[in-house]
């Protein structure tokens, strides 16, 4: 998921937090892969302080939540006993007393910390306890889900590949048998993309399907003609034709319009 998009998640579900419980300040950040955890989105912030600010594992009540990976409140952060205060002077310029950390963890990983805060030193009751929970709850849904298209993606682009790879392959082998059996499986790479088991929109022929799938995979025309043993000019002319069929203007085009048709997977 790009990174503007899981903010998207932590900003919309912060302002809920916020429009439910009260909270005069919400704030939060995700983790990202390498990197500490930032400060990145803030509502009701009278201050720049916090903005930015990277919170180390173990570090204030933010860091107590990743260390421990579960929710954590004070109810007067600056005299509180049970964190450490290298956050202070940030957290005193916003004028933050009563503050909720909760963790967001998806599969047993925490990916990031939403907060909430008080100006006045109130205990966190338990309506603003589950509704800081719940709020994580939301973002946990959302990364997990772009998480497995994510990975249902990577796979795609895998198969996609190695499929490919196949079509390259079948016309270099001289052995009739090997041949067939090689194309019998690039038929089953092509049967996943036609939905319902349908036949392709668009017939293509076994030389057109060769050269889209080398397009599909990057190569110029050049490359797909050392692949497949064929001269450019072939190449292109089973592109064209390919193109004309499909009814697009451009080699991208003919690629995504020949996936749509079912014709590649």
């Amino acid at each position: 998921m790009p990174e503007h998009d899981e903010s998207a998640e932590l900003r919309t579900a912060l302002l809920r937090l916020r429009r439910t419980t009260g909270l005069q300040v919400v704030f939060g950040g995700l983790l990202q892969e390498g990197r500490p955890l930032r400060i990145a989105e803030l509502n009701g912030a009278v201050t720049p302080a916090l903005r930015g600010l990277a919170i180390s594992t173990g570090s204030g009540l933010g860091g107590k939540c990743l260390a421990l990976s579960r929710p954590c409140a004070v109810t007067d952060y600056p005299s509180a006993r049970h964190i450490t205060h290298e956050y202070d002077a940030p957290v005193s310029a916003e004028g933050l007393r009563s503050v909720i950390a909760v963790p967001v963890v998806v599969r047993r990983r925490v990916r990031g910390v939403l907060y909430g805060a008080l100006r006045d030193a109130l205990p966190i009751g338990e309506r603003i306890f589950d509704s800081a929970v719940a709020a994580a709850r939301d973002v946990e849904q959302a990364l997990a889900v772009r998480d497995e298209v994510r990975r249902l993606t990577a796979e795609r682009e895998e198969m996609r590949q190695a499929y490919g790879e196949l079509r390259e392959l079948a016309p270099q082998v001289t052995d009739p048998e090997v041949r067939e059996r090689l194309l019998a499986v690039c038929g089953r790479f092509e049967s996943t993309a036609a939905p319902e088991g349908r036949p392709p929109a668009v017939l293509l022929t076994p030389r057109e399907t060769d050269v889209l799938a080398a397009v599909a995979s990057g190569a110029t025309n050049a490359g797909a003609a050392r692949r497949l043993g064929l001269r450019p000019e072939t190449v292109k002319g089973y592109l064209r034709s390919a193109m004309r069929k499909l009814g697009a203007h451009t080699r991208l085009e003919a690629v995504v319009a020949a996936r749509r048709a079912g014709a590649l997977p």
